[in-house]
């Protein structure tokens, strides 16, 4: 016994006496799991955590000399071939951690585990308690990843934003900012991130993030200028449209966020009435998205969608220019079943009135009246077709064009006018139009009343920023809900408490951004709809007038004078149509290719004009 004693002295006393020996990131918790890359669906190469290979949250310090107590004796130690006795040292800690660092490192084991919800809960638990508070941020890190494990994006968001907040001398500043371009690709809306990324545009980034980081800078630049802009503050909209420029120019050609850079770019430009400048940021977008041979992967559709948009702005630019067949070819290079297929036509109707054909045009229109999109809201294409009839002197149509328009719209104009008038908080113009959506979506009846406010939530809806607001709102009440779903442990802790009051916070002020906007949405459209409100009381009064002079003109002639002649027309198509007379039957794939030709009009402007009350494919 006393041997053993002293035995255990010398391996107290001298151990302390030597210089230590670091060994970073070393595990001796048993058998090493591999190390997990971000999961992000998004992204093939699944890009690694921003702390990956950084070794473990605590380095593990062994003194030179000491002896390791976790490894076994080797019976081929012991030269006399017989075994060693077994020491036992029951409640010795000889990690050297204080319990401090004991209690992380079993929440990060957790963590290794994929046993997210109590890894979150331990590491809540120490950063809220004063006597930890030595690893406050280190444990908030800990916390900020287990919830972006968790599928928890916007809760993982404000925990980061927290660690951020302490400024860049902070633990895992560097790597809390590398988790906002993870975090952007799992939201809705990335704007939610925008704002963050904004406030650290002066820090420099990994290189495998400074391309994603100035696209995300440039974009939140955009969405500013634009606000900026809708409130007549002119010198600082310049100022972020310049910055939009700048950014984008920093984009290598080739790299993934290059064709979106470039479309930005085009649009500062044709905001600052740059058409060339616009015109060739748009080709080049272009250029740089044309669909590669292989499998179609979620890059190459974003890329496709680019492009589709691309086309339209190219379109629009020259349709500004009042350049109106170059406008129509582009719009024509918009695929018919897309998403902006119906708007190119309706838009491309405009361009083919301007040059006069007149069947062109209408033929677009008829396609809109189809009733496969009986919910999409074009109220001035019923003004651009009365037009047409009344420069062709059909009158009596015109007027009966005009008196459709009314009964259709007279009735929007008014519930309109009625709730921008309210003297309601911003929050409640979304509000009012989100529960008609949620009804509708439930399946549940609609009253008149209800259908009409579904029809302006749709036009509502039809601003993109608007869209992903409520999107981004979508998304914070199904994190909401999925606390119901977690484990007791979890559902009933002091962190889901906190974090669902934090996201509810973050729902709020999205809430009130979005009923400013619908609000602002709505005061557009209502000024628009009193616009071709009163152009079609401009058509009614010329039509009126033309009328009247006509009858006055007859009766001098004892009622024999015609302003109205039948035309020559032909069923000929090219070689790539078919000719189908249209009797009010729709077919898909009929769509888009109607061609309707007026069968009489002015007789001064009559001569070959070719036409039938048909339409052709």
């Amino acid at each position: 016994m006393k041997r053993v004693l002293i035995l255990l002295a010398a391996l107290m006393v001298a151990a302390p006496a030597q210089a230590q020996m670091n060994f970073e990131g070393l595990d001796l918790g048993g058998k090493k799991k591999k190390k997990k890359t971000t999961p992000d669906d998004d992204d093939k190469k699944k890009k690694k955590d921003p702390d990956e290979n950084k070794g473990s949250s605590s380095e593990v310090k062994i003194p030179e000399g000491g002896v390791d107590l976790t490894k076994q004796p080797d019976p081929k130690d012991d030269k006399k071939g017989g075994s060693s006795p077994t020491m036992s040292f029951e409640g010795v800690d000889v990690s050297g951690k204080t319990a401090d660092r004991q209690k992380l490192d079993a929440a990060v084991r957790e963590f290794k585990n994929e046993n997210y919800e109590q890894a979150a809960i331990a590491s809540f638990e120490l950063m809220s308690d004063p006597k930890m508070a030595a690893l406050a941020t280190e444990s908030q890190y800990l916390l900020a990843k287990s919830l972006y494990r968790m599928n928890m994006f916007h809760s993982s968001l404000g925990e980061f934003s927290k660690i951020l907040a302490r400024g860049p001398q902070t633990k895992f500043f560097k790597s809390s900012l590398e988790w906002l371009f993870f975090i952007s690709r799992k939201t809705v809306n990335e704007q939610v991130v925008l704002d963050e990324i904004a406030k650290y545009s002066n820090f420099e980034f990994p290189e495998r993030f400074r391309s994603e980081f100035r696209y995300l800078l440039a974009r939140y630049h955009f969405v500013r200028g634009k606000a900026l802009d809708e409130v007549d503050q002119k010198g600082e909209a310049n100022k972020s449209f310049e910055e939009v420029k700048r950014l984008v120019l920093m984009i290598p050609k080739g790299d993934a966020f290059y064709p979106k850079g470039k479309y930005l770019e085009g649009l500062a430009y044709f905001r600052d009435d740059k058409p060339e400048a616009a015109l060739e940021a748009m080709k080049e977008v272009v250029r740089v998205t044309k669909q590669p041979e292989g499998p179609i992967t979620a890059e190459v559709r974003a890329n496709l969608a680019l492009r589709e948009l691309a086309f339209m702005q190219l379109a629009r630019t020259h349709y500004g220019a009042k350049q109106n067949r170059y406008a129509i070819y582009y719009y024509g290079k918009v695929e018919r079943g897309n998403t902006q297929w119906l708007e190119a036509l309706f838009e491309s109707s405009w361009a083919s009135y301007r040059i006069g054909k007149y069947e062109q045009s209408l033929g677009n229109l008829i396609t809109l009246a189809a009733p496969f999109f009986r919910d999409e809201y074009f109220p001035e294409a019923l003004i651009l077709k009365a037009v047409i009839y009344f420069e062709n002197c059909r009158y009596r149509e015109a007027l009966s064009i005009i008196e459709d328009f009314e009964r259709i719209y007279g009735p929007v104009q008014e519930e309109l006018d009625v709730l921008v008038k309210k003297n309601m908080e911003a929050t409640e113009y979304y509000t009012v139009l989100a529960e008609v959506q949620k009804r509708n979506e439930e399946g549940k009846k609609l009253s008149a009343t209800d259908q009409l406010l579904e029809r302006i939530l749709k036009l509502a809806l039809t601003d993109q920023d608007l869209k992903k607001t409520s999107d981004s709102i979508n998304e914070l009440e199904t994190e909401i809900d999925s606390f119901s779903k977690k484990g007791d442990n979890f559902k009933f802790s002091g962190l889901a408490k906190s974090l669902i009051e934090g996201l509810k916070q973050q729902r709020q002020l999205l809430l009130s951004k979005a009923g400013t906007m619908s609000k602002g949405k709505l005061e557009f459209e209502l000024d628009n709809l009193k616009t071709l409100r009163g152009q079609g009381l401009r058509i009614r009064f010329e039509t009126t007038t033309k009328e009247k002079e006509f009858l006055e003109e007859s009766l001098k002639a004892g009622g024999s004078v015609e302003i109205i002649r039948k035309y020559r027309y032909s069923a000929a198509v090219s070689d790539d149509h078919l000719y189908w007379p249209y009797v009010g039957e729709y077919w898909r794939d009929e769509l888009g290719t109607y061609n309707y030709t007026l069968t009489k009009g002015c007789i001064e402007e009559g001569g070959n004009r070719p036409g039938a009350d048909t339409a052709g494919q």
